[in-house]
């Protein structure tokens, strides 16, 4: 399974930010708890039923966003 896939977003589910496939644990929460220093194990160990993968794929989303933002900045050229 491609990273990508393991988040979904559904305007049911914490008011469709995206979270976590399976589960209302929002990517912005594991963003957040990694910029405060927080280590993948540390996440793990809070949120038992998340993987690896999972923290991965929000990084992953997070790199996403970061180059969809700055290829679409015309001031950078």
């Amino acid at each position: 399974m491609k990273l990508i896939n393991r988040i979904e977003s559904n305007h049911g589910i914490m008011l469709g930010k995206p979270v976590i496939k399976g589960t209302r644990i929002t990517v912005e929460l594991i963003l957040t708890k990694l910029a405060s220093g927080f280590s993948f194990e540390e996440i793990l160990k809070s949120y038992d039923h998340l993987t690896n993968e999972d923290i991965l794929a929000a990084k992953n989303l997070e790199n996403l966003q970061f180059l969809n933002r700055n290829l679409n900045n015309k001031s950078w050229k």
